[in-house]
């Protein structure tokens, strides 16, 4: 019963992660005129500025919160990263200067431990056969969240532009107090090791953890498939607009489709697809089932033909958790929480990189001035990257588990 309630706080936890980002979309856009006193334009340049300054600090602190995770265990962690989460909500619902804003997400960002830690606590939980479908709940979870969080986020921002954020406080503090009663600590004094600064600095862990035979080449499959995967939420709106002049609500819609497939895939199907062809096939499939769905979206000239190549693309998702089961069945257990820190990293260094790649790639072939017409081409990137990572991954050898130190 402990370790059921204690994965039920995990997944909430990851789901919120995902929903927080969600649920204030809906009022970014006037908040940010509100606070700023500029036009449109000018609020989407400082909502961009706001997600590079988030995802900066992730990068930057996310091993230390792993490796402190490594230390002090990982119920304190989460617990008091709920708190400060739910305070940093309340602080920009408050905000009435860019400035606070920006705090805030400096805040939001440093203390967004939620993802790794809770990843790390999952594989302390899971046997080396579950870790990677275990995986793919938290995958199930950021999925339903993905789902939630604007349909909540448009419900409260009826109340008001502060309301979502408002919200956003109450869940984060709910769930707090909820692991606070029911999370049991995961990291014994075996596994439990000193807190050191160098590798708990995103490039002495990125050192560190490269050590371990295969994961060096493992990790830059994670990153380049991440940027690859980032197409999906980097210029999906405007390539349904461009290539098939859809409106807010159609592409609204689509997103939601395929959160709800990425929930789907990673809840329900991938536990059977691991037990019945293994990890590595695993990845491999879910790779080459991304390549097809990428070129296919990307030539695909009928939206609605498009729009049912979803669940093709949701099927995709299965190689993440997979990869990153492997991933942490080569580190050991006193490892978990540098790596799932180390890998938080990495997605923020992606989500910083992806964003310039993927929007420039659509700009350049939608512009006036292209040698050819093609708001597909993003996609078509996207594909030759994960070819990529196919190729990279058939020549990583098969990792071992290591001993912990």
């Amino acid at each position: 019963m402990n370790k059921r309630l204690a994965l039920t706080f995990i997944l909430i936890s990851v789901m919120l992660d995902s929903m927080g980002i969600g649920l204030i979309m809906p009022v970014m856009p006037d908040l940010l005129q509100e606070v700023g006193g500029n036009g449109l334009g000018q609020a989407a340049i400082w909502g961009g500025t706001l997600t590079t300054i988030f995802a900066v600090m992730q990068f930057l602190f996310g091993p230390t919160v792993g490796n402190l995770s490594d230390r002090y265990g990982r119920r304190p962690i989460l617990i008091i990263s709920l708190v400060i989460m739910a305070f940093d909500y309340v602080l920009m619902a408050l905000a009435h200067t860019i400035w606070l804003l920006i705090i805030g997400r400096i805040i939001g960002g440093i203390t967004a431990a939620t993802q790794s830690t809770s990843a790390a606590y999952m594989a302390d939980i899971s046997e080396p056969h579950e870790k990677a479908a275990h995986f793919g709940l938290i995958g199930a979870a950021f999925g339903v969240g993905f789902v939630l969080g604007p349909i909540l986020g448009g419900v409260l921002a009826e109340f008001g532009t502060r309301a979502p954020f408002w919200g956003a406080a109450f869940l984060a503090g709910a769930n707090a107090i909820f692991g606070y009663f029911i999370l049991p600590e995961t990291v014994t004094n075996k596994m439990r090791r000193p807190f050191s600064l160098r590798r708990a600095n995103p490039f002495g862990a990125f050192k560190n953890i490269g050590r371990l035979p295969g994961l060096k080449r493992l990790m830059l499959v994670k990153f380049v498939y991440t940027v690859a995967f980032f197409v999906y939420p980097g210029v999906w709106a405007y390539f349904g607009v461009a290539r098939f002049d859809w409106g807010p609500g159609m592409i609204g819609l689509s997103l939601g489709i395929f959160g709800i497939g990425i929930a789907i895939v990673q809840g329900l199907l991938i536990k059977p697809i691991i037990n019945r062809i293994g990890e590595r096939k695993t990845v491999l499939l879910g790779l080459s089932i991304d390549v097809l769905a990428f070129t296919l979206i990307a030539i695909v000239p009928i939206g609605w033909v498009v729009l049912a190549l979803t669940p093709l693309a949701a099927l995709g998702s299965i190689a993440d958790p997979a990869l990153q089961g492997i991933m942490s069945r080569t580190a050991s257990d006193d490892q978990q929480g540098e790596l799932q820190g180390t890998l938080t990293s990495l997605n923020a260094v992606a989500t910083i990189v992806a964003p310039l790649i993927v929007t420039r790639t659509f700009w350049y072939f939608t512009d006036g001035d292209a040698p050819i017409h093609l708001p597909g081409a993003p996609f078509l990137l996207s594909a030759m990257l994960t070819i990529f990572c196919i190729a990279v991954f058939l020549q990583t050898p098969r990792p071992q588990r290591a001993k912990t130190s």
